[in-house]
């Protein structure tokens, strides 16, 4: 074993090196696409489609080059590799599985599969232990926009060797299946392609759905450098975002038998409750971790960070029926309760940042705003973040009082009682008719028709429905007259170009990150967070619409998203290199992830959509 572990190091380190594979497969389906190295025991071309429609001519895989294979190695048929004439990998392929079989031979490589994530940003689904770079068994290997293949082993105890890089040239997602050892003789890996969905009426025969179908699973992506969930599997696991998993994590089938995407939650809760930070968090990136991440320096935890938090243990422990959880893990989640209500610095039942969100107190790399949109200057009373402080309030109340805890259910129930109403007589502009974004230190309020602010405060109920449909008819008619119209895009986040006092201070070009040099800040607009259209939070504006009962508001928006779903439009990059994770109203890439699983979250919406039909 001591030798497998040096032989799949050596493979790590030599990432760097890898390049694309473009030869044709081996073994095609309509399911499944395999090609074989002939050096090494190694995939040369992988790919799937979970739908079974034939979509298997695109390759991601990455070969391991300037390096030997094992000496005496080699590739016969039917698909077996020998070591000195005796045979140590097996690979056997069906419609829709793929199986990789290992008898032990001293010394045997173990098989390998690399992907370019330019290409794909594959990912492993499964759990992981701290501090270790391997995935338990069963697992899911899941591919955005391609699809899926649960994996399983013949015996308890197997692991994948599992890793990803997005600062390596190029970026990589690196996985290693262990041949048999002598005290394991003889072992075998069990791929099947499958699709993971919640089951709804209607949505197997519509090619509408064909996204959903496919891409459920795109939100969930594990870092295995963090063993936490994601902004992809290379990107930094973001505080803040966790409880846009665990609202799709709840409506998820398993994904395999002992494992579900809630499992996925409650380990990146462990890791959080353990001490471990994420984007968003004082300290985050302050330890070195061997991860390429982007630091948080700013001097105060984000406003929605922790609410986020709240929201993701009261999904999971109602979700699994986890309350020995719950039980186990109270104090941490009744002192992260506390310490959000903690900043209500004025008494008004409205949470502050300390950042003022003054106008002109622009957002620094060493001093960000109050929430996710995290060049924009949010701050002092974020209507983003209360909304979601106000949502955490009310699902830990009740969480509480199951759990008897009847003081804190009290405590937590008068927070949410005060924040709401305090909510519309703070944010709601009487001039727009919408709800600022921020209203900042020295009271002006800041409104720049952020659909997302209206969404969320009406889903999470902060708004009766005679003033939530008054604002939605402003905000629909906003977005009509400004001409934003491609709703395949997703939506824009603003409506109106963000100023440049409000936005951040950088000194790249308007189109890279929306930054503005002109003060109306029109030159920045439609980029990146000033105006860019996208998945991201669109959820909100969708599901505001259909709690409200107008279905036919909600799917003119949602209907051609989910068509540009299908076609697998909210990932990957365009021709100027920029990904599609942001676009201008054109439908131009103005992002950098390549995938921002964020963008995922409305397919929740379908949800919302067959409660419509009932």
């Amino acid at each position: 074993m001591k030798q497998n572990a040096i032989l799949i190091a050596a493979a790590l380190l030599l990432a760097p090196s890898l390049a694309l594979y473009a030869a044709g497969p081996d073994y095609q389906s309509k399911h499944l696409a395999i090609g074989l190295s002939p050096t090494r025991p190694a995939f040369s071309w992988f790919s799937v489609d979970s739908l079974g429609g034939g979509k298997v001519d695109q390759n991601p895989v990455l070969v391991e080059t300037n390096t030997v294979s094992a000496p005496g190695l080699k590739l016969g048929k039917p698909f077996t590799y020998t070591l000195n004439g005796t045979p140590v990998w097996r690979a056997t392929c069906g419609e829709k599985t793929l199986t990789l079989s290992s008898d032990f031979v001293a010394e045997a490589p173990p098989f390998t599969l690399a992907f370019n994530q330019r290409s794909n940003h594959a990912t492993l689904l499964g759990l992981m232990k701290s501090g270790e770079r391997r995935m338990s068994l069963p697992c899911v290997l899941h591919m955005p926009d391609m699809g899926s293949l649960r994996i399983t082993g013949d015996s308890p105890g197997l692991m994948l060797d599992y890793d990803a890089r997005r600062h390596a040239k190029p970026s990589f997602v690196h996985i290693a299946f262990p041949p048999a050892s002598a005290e394991r003789r003889h072992v075998e890996y069990r791929m099947e392609v499958v699709a993971i969905y919640p089951q709804l009426p209607g949505v197997e025969t519509d090619t509408l759905y064909d996204g959903f179908r496919r891409d459920w699973l795109n939100i969930f992506q594990v870092n295995p450098r963090l063993q936490m969930l994601a902004n992809n599997a290379s990107s930094d696991p973001c505080a803040f975002t966790l409880f846009e998993y665990s609202s799709l994590a709840r409506h998820t089938p398993p994904l395999a038998d002992g494992l579900t995407c809630l499992d996925l939650v409650r380990m990146t809760l462990d890791r959080y409750i353990a001490g471990a930070k994420g984007y968003g968090q004082i300290g985050y990136g302050a330890e070195p971790t061997g991860a390429d991440i982007i630091g948080w320096k700013t001097p105060w935890t984000s406003l929605d960070s922790l609410p986020s938090f709240l929201i993701a243990a009261c999904d999971y422990a109602e979700g699994a029926n986890d309350l020995p959880w719950a039980r186990a893990n109270y104090d941490k989640l009744a002192a992260w309760g506390r310490e959000i209500f903690a900043a209500d610095k004025d008494g008004n039942g409205l949470i502050e940042y300390p950042g003022t969100g003054n106008y002109g107190d622009r957002p620094l790399a060493d001093k960000r705003p109050a929430n996710w949109w995290d060049t924009i200057n949010f701050g002092h009373e974020d209507a983003f973040a209360n909304a979601l402080a106000f949502h955490a309030a009310t699902m830990f109340s009740a969480l509480a009082r199951k759990l008897n805890h009847s003081d804190d259910a009290t405590f937590f129930a008068e927070k949410a009682a005060r924040l709401r109403a305090a909510y519309a007589p703070t944010f709601l502009d009487p001039d727009a008719g919408v709800l600022a974004g921020w209203k900042s230190a020295d009271g002006k309020l800041h409104n720049y028709w952020f659909t997302f602010v209206q969404g969320i405060a009406i889903t999470y109920g902060l708004l009766d429905d005679k003033t939530a449909n008054s604002v939605m008819d402003h905000l629909l008619a906003k977005m009509q007259s400004a001409g934003f119209t491609n709703f395949s895009l997703g939506l824009p986040g603003n409506l109106v170009p963000v100023k440049k006092g409000d936005y951040v201070f950088h000194d790249n070009a308007p189109e890279i990150h929306g930054v503005p040099r002109l003060e109306n800040g029109s030159d920045g607009f439609q980029y990146y967070e000033n105006g860019g259209a996208t998945g991201c939070w669109a959820y909100y504006t969708v599901a505001a619409l259909y709690k409200l009962g107008r279905a036919e508001d909600a799917r003119r928006i949602f209907h051609p998203m989910l068509a540009g779903y299908a076609r697998g439009e909210f990932q990957g990059f365009d021709s100027s290199g920029r990904s599609r994770d942001w676009r201008d109203w054109k439908g131009g890439g103005h992002g950098y992830e390549g995938l921002l699983v964020d963008n995922y979250q409305a397919l929740l919406a379908v949800l919302d959509d067959a409660k419509q039909h009932k």
